[in-house]
């Protein structure tokens, strides 16, 4: 996503390299989205605590983009936004922004600023402190200029709309004039490289744990899949009469040198395909590589497939995937 830049009219607003300490009063956060980590939504960016061109987040990884501002949690594909799934007002306050009628920008096509954050809901927590919900689906908020509303109401739908290229919530923190990181509010880098006085509920907390990437999907197809079935969620189903068994899987947040592995295994347990990528030459938002397997003369035996995501970060293994197996 290209970074974003946000400015409510009460407030002029600094870049994130001013990142505040956060002061008393400041509003605990519940999750902000009708979803579970690692099942139905993963995060794709952080908070970018680097002052200069580079990026660092708040575990001191890449896992942001130069000037990036907020936290965001991405879905798994379009076909999960357009069936609905809910932003949640992350603590109690007052709206006190909203825009509707953008469009979701499935293309990606550049936007103007003015429009960079889509549809949007900006809500008021007291004491300076304001929340703010960017790229919701058009026609879908739910609260209105003064109203007042409750942690966990929810107040729109997840969109595309704005500068993004991918279905997702971008929620920033502001206090004052500084936008600020609720994961370590201090300013400046975190040298503690982890949680820090989070302004997270503890609830919240345990569900945004830091990963050093992810699988944001991953499944067995029966045909080759490319980046739109992956983008709508639309891979084709592994059955008996499918003429090959594809591993598809969609990665977030790999570094540089980061080596994947990917494995099929048939009915029997035994390996019927296995690559190993060449190290990635630099840090990678998405990575979409697949393995597959032609249909054997005789068919396809019955019993169960399976298959194995790895990703290899300086020797060690850091991420892992057992698909759920298909039976025949």
């Amino acid at each position: 996503m290209r970074p974003i830049l946000l400015g409510f009219a009460l407030a002029a607003v600094t870049a994130p390299a001013a990142l505040a300490q956060a002061p008393a009063g400041a509003p605990k956060l519940a999750f902000p989205l009708a979803c579970q980590i690692g099942k139905t939504c993963e995060v794709q960016h952080y908070v970018d605590r680097d002052p200069g061109p580079g990026r660092v987040d708040y575990h001191c990884g890449l896992r942001t983009e130069p000037q990036h501002n907020a936290i965001d949690i991405r879905l798994l594909d379009l076909g999960q936004m357009r069936r609905g799934v809910a932003v949640l007002a992350a603590a109690p306050g007052r709206v006190v922004a909203t825009r509707d009628g953008v469009a979701d920008n499935v293309s990606g096509a550049p936007l103007p600023k003015a429009q960079q954050c889509g549809n949007r809901v900006g809500i008021a927590h007291g004491g300076g402190w304001i929340t703010d919900y960017c790229h919701l689906e058009r026609g879908t908020l739910k609260v209105k200029m003064g109203e007042t509303v409750q942690a966990g109401q929810p107040i729109a739908e997840v969109g595309m709309s704005g500068g993004t290229e991918f279905p997702h919530l971008h929620m920033s923190l502001q206090h004052g004039n500084t936008f600020v990181d609720p994961f370590a509010p201090a300013p400046g880098a975190n040298p503690s490289c982890g949680v820090q006085a989070p302004l997270w509920t503890a609830a919240a907390l345990r569900e945004l744990g830091y990963k050093p990437g992810a699988v944001l999907v991953a499944g067995l197809s029966g045909q080759r899949v490319g980046e739109t079935e992956l983008d709508n969620g639309t891979e084709a189903r592994f059955t008996a009469a499918s003429p090959l068994l594809v591993l598809y899987t969609r990665l977030i947040g790999l570094d540089a040198g980061d080596v994947i592995e990917l494995a099929l295994t048939g009915p029997k347990g035994e390996t019927l395909a296995h690559g190993r990528l060449a190290p990635l030459p630099s840090y990678r938002d998405q990575s979409d590589p697949s393995l597959a397997h032609a249909r054997p003369a005789g068919g396809w035996p019955h019993g169960a497939y399976g298959g194995v995501v790895k990703v290899w970060r300086g020797g060690k293994l850091v991420i892992e995937k057992r698909l759920a197996p298909v039976t025949l």
